[in-house]
C-alpha cells in the first residue's frame, strides 16, 4: 500500500533526486544512528520499512513504519513500538533526531481501510509534533516529497535549529578560512558568495571535484563569469560586479595541493557550501545568508572602523517591508543596499501580494532598485540578487549623492520603458563615527528626495538622530512628513552598542501641511535573547506574536501607555516615544526600574558616543 502510494506521487521517478530504501540504508550517519535501535531493546541495529532522503535536503529524513491491521495503528501510551506503527516509527524517530530533522510516517490497514499519522521530530527535539502544512492545517495522508520537506521546514523550531546551525558554520568556514588558506576578512565573504554564484552551474557543480588545485581557481572565475553574464546584466555592470572576485582567483593558498587536501583549499570551501550552505538558499529564499556569513566574518575582525559596518538583522529587515507595507506595485529603493536584505525581504513580501508569474517577474525584474558605493559589497549585493534571479539590473555602484545615481532612481524605468519612481525607499546609513563625516539624516534626506510624492520612506538610525537637534532634522521636515518614530531593543546590533531607532516619513508633504501628529513607539522588547556564540536569537518563539502586535499598532495608529503615543513635534523636539508617554507608574516592579537604568546606563555609555557605526548589510 504504501509502496504504491509512493510511486504514485512521484517517489520513485528520480533516484538521484529522492533515495527510496527498505529496512536498510547506504547512509553512513543513518546506518550508525540505527545501529542499536531494535525495537526489543537488545542493543542491535533497527531498521523502519521506510527509509526517503533526498540529497538536496540531506539534513531530513522521512522514516515510514507499517501495520497490517488499523487496531496496531497506536497504543495508549505509544510505548510498544514492536506491536504498533505509530510507537515503532516514533521509537526509530528518537535515534535519528540527534542528527536529523525527522519525519516520522506510521500507517496501518489495507488500501480499502487504513490509518495515516505523520510527526515531526525537529534535530535535538525527542518530543514528536504533528506535522503541519505551510498553509497551517495537518498534514493526513502522503503528499510528495517536496511538500513533506517544506512542511517540516517551514515549522519554527526546525528553522531555528537550521539558521543555528548556518551560523555555527559560518564560524567555522572562518577559522578554516582564516588558518588554512589565511584570507583576508575582505576576501572571505567573497569566496561565498562567488561559490554560491559557481555552484548555481549544473556543470561546475557537477565537475569542480574533477578539477585539480592549481586549476580550479580559473574555472570557479570562469563559471561565475558566466553566471553573471547569463543574468543579462549591463557589460559595464559585470565589469564592475566581478572584479573583486579576481583577488580570490589569484590567492595563491587557494590553488595548492597539500596533504590534507589533495584538490586544494578552493575545493574543500566549494565542497563545504554545497553540502551545508545551498540546501539551506534553496529553502529559505528570504534569508540573507551572504550577509549573514559576512556579518559572522566580521564579528571576528573586531568589525570594520573605517567603514562603521554594523549588519541589519534579519528580523529586521522583515519589519521594514512590513512598516512600508509594500505590496506588488511598490517600486523599492535602498540607496545603502550593502548585501541587499532590505531588497530580498522587500521582494519577499511583495511576491506575497502577486497573483500572477508576469506579477512575480515585474517584481523581481522591475521594482527593486539599490545603490551601494563600495566595490566588494556591491559584488556581494549582485550575487544575493542573481543567486535569487532577479533584481541584478537595476544596482547601481557608487555614491547615492552622486548625480547619476539619483537621476537613474528618479527615471528608472521598468522593462517597457514605462517610468517608474520608487514609492519606497528603506535604509541603514553609515553611522557617523565623527564631526567630519555626514549625518545619518543627510543620507535620509538623500532617500525621501529619490521617492514620488507620498511615497513612504523607512530609517534605523541612532538615537542621537531623534533626540539632539539639528539642522537636518529641520532640512528634512522642510520637505516631508515625520508619520513615526520606533525606540528599538538597546542590544538590537550586539555585539556592537548601537542604541537605534526606526524613522517613517511621507516623502514629498512638509512637515507643516500635512498638519498632523507623529505616532511614536516603545519597540524596546522584540523578544530575542543573546546566546553565546550565536548572538540575539528568538529562543522561545515569541518573534512572530510580537512583530504582529507592532504593526498591527503602527497601521491603526493605535495608543497605548506605556507602548504608544501620538505628538505634535518640530524640529527642536526629542523624537522618541520616552519624550512623550505617561507611564502607570502603579504597575512598575523592581525589574522595570533594573531595565530603565540599564537602558540609561547604555544610552550614556554609546548611544551618545558616535564611534558605533552601522550600514546596511
Amino acid at each position: 500500500m504504501v509502496d504504491a502510494a509512493m510511486r504514485a506521487l512521484g517517489y520513485y521517478d528520480d533516484e538521484d533526486a529522492i533515495v527510496v530504501e527498505k529496512q536498510q540504508s547506504v547512509v553512513k550517519a543513518i546506518r550508525e544512528a540505527l545501529s542499536k535501535a531494535s525495537k526489543t531493546g537488545k542493543g542491535r541495529a533497527g531498521y523502519p520499512e521506510f527509509i526517503v532522503t533526498s540529497p538536496d535536503t540531506p539534513d531530513i529524513v522521512v522514516l515510514v513504519e507499517c501495520k497490517a491491521d488499523t487496531a496496531k495503528h497506536e497504543s495508549a501510551n505509544r510505548d510498544k513500538p514492536v506491536d504498533f506503527a505509530v510507537d515503532g516509527v516514533l521509537h526509530y524517530a528518537r535515534f535519528l533526531s540527534p542528527r536529523y530533522t525527522v519525519i516520522a510516517i506510521a500507517v496501518s490497514g489495507t488500501r480499502s481501510s487504513n490509518l495515516w499519522s505523520f510527526f515531526l521530530m525537529p534535530k535535538g527535539e525527542t518530543q514528536p509534533k504533528v506535522l503541519v502544512a505551510p498553509s497551517g492545517a495537518e498534514v493526513d495522508s502522503l503528499i510528495p516529497m517536496d511538500d513533506l520537506i517544506r512542511a517540516a521546514s517551514f515549522d519554527p523550531m526546525v528553522h531555528q535549529r537550521r539558521e543555528r546551525d548556518l551560523i555555527l558554520f559560518s564560524q567555522q568556514m572562518h577559522e578554516f578560512m582564516r588558518n588554512e588558506a589565511e584570507m583576508s576578512e575582505q576576501e572571505k565573504p567573497l569566496a561565498v558568495a562567488g561559490t554560491l554564484i559557481a555552484l548555481s552551474n549544473d556543470v561546475f557543480a557537477r565537475t569542480y571535484d574533477a578539477y585539480p588545485a592549481r586549476d580550479l581557481p580559473d574555472f570557479w572565475m570562469r563559471t561565475i563569469k558566466d553566471e553573471v553574464s547569463k543574468a543579462k546584466i549591463p557589460v559595464s555592470k559585470v565589469n564592475n560586479m566581478t572584479q573583486p572576485f579576481t583577488a580570490i582567483e589569484v590567492q595563491p593558498e587557494l590553488s595548492k595541493s597539500t596533504h590534507a587536501y589533495p584538490k586544494g583549499l578552493l575545493s574543500e570551501i566549494v565542497r563545504l557550501l554545497a553540502d551545508r550552505v545551498l540546501p539551506f538558499m534553496t529553502v529559505y529564499h528570504d534569508y540573507d545568508v551572504v550577509g549573514r556569513f559576512y556579518g559572522e566574518f566580521l564579528k571576528y575582525s573586531g568589525g570594520d572602523g573605517k567603514l562603521g559596518i554594523v549588519l541589519t538583522p534579519k528580523h529586521v529587515a522583515e519589519l521594514f517591508a512590513l512598516i512600508a507595507n509594500v505590496n506588488k506595485n511598490s517600486v523599492v529603493v535602498d540607496p545603502c543596499a550593502g548585501t541587499g536584505s532590505f531588497l530580498i525581504s522587500a521582494m519577499m513580501q511583495m511576491t506575497k501580494t502577486a497573483t500572477t508569474e508576469a506579477e512575480i517577474t515585474s517584481i523581481k525584474k522591475d521594482r527593486l532598485i539599490g545603490i551601494e558605493q563600495r566595490p566588494s559589497m556591491y559584488a556581494l549585493a549582485v550575487s544575493n540578487m542573481i543567486l535569487r534571479g532577479d533584481g541584478k539590473a537595476n544596482l547601481y555602484q557608487g555614491s547615492c549623492f552622486d548625480t547619476p545615481n539619483i537621476n537613474a532612481v528618479k527615471k528608472h524605468k521598468d522593462s517597457s520603458g514605462r517610468i517608474l519612481r520608487p514609492n519606497v525607499g528603506l535604509i541603514n546609513p553609515p553611522y557617523a563615527k565623527s564631526k567630519a563625516d555626514l549625518s545619518e539624516l543627510r543620507f535620509v534626506d538623500n532617500m525621501l528626495d529619490m521617492l514620488e510624492k507620498g511615497g513612504t520612506g523607512v530609517a534605523i538610525v541612532p538615537v542621537s538622530c531623534a533626540t539632539a537637534a539639528s539642522v537636518e532634522k529641520q532640512t528634512i521636515l522642510n520637505k516631508h512628513t515625520l508619520e513615526a518614530v520606533m525606540s528599538m531593543p538597546p542590544e538590537l546590533f550586539t555585539p556592537v552598542g548601537a542604541i537605534a531607532c526606526i524613522m517613517v516619513f511621507t516623502a514629498g508633504v512638509p512637515h507643516n501641511v500635512a498638519n498632523k501628529k507623529s505616532w511614536f513607539g516603545y519597540w524596546r522588547e522584540d523578544g530575542f535573547v543573546k546566546i553565546k556564540n550565536l548572538g540575539r536569537v528568538d529562543r522561545h518563539h515569541t518573534w512572530p506574536g510580537i512583530r504582529d502586535r507592532w504593526i498591527s499598532s503602527w497601521r491603526n495608529r493605535e495608543v497605548h501607555p506605556g507602548e504608544s503615543v501620538t505628538a505634535t513635534v518640530t524640529a527642536k523636539d526629542e523624537w522618541v516615544a520616552e519624550a512623550f508617554m505617561e507611564t502607570d507608574y502603579s504597575n512598575l516592579s523592581q525589574r522595570d526600574l533594573e531595565r530603565v537604568l540599564l537602558d540609561h546606563a547604555l544610552f550614556v555609555l554609546k548611544g551618545s558616543q558616535p564611534a558605533e557605526t552601522a550600514d546596511d548589510d
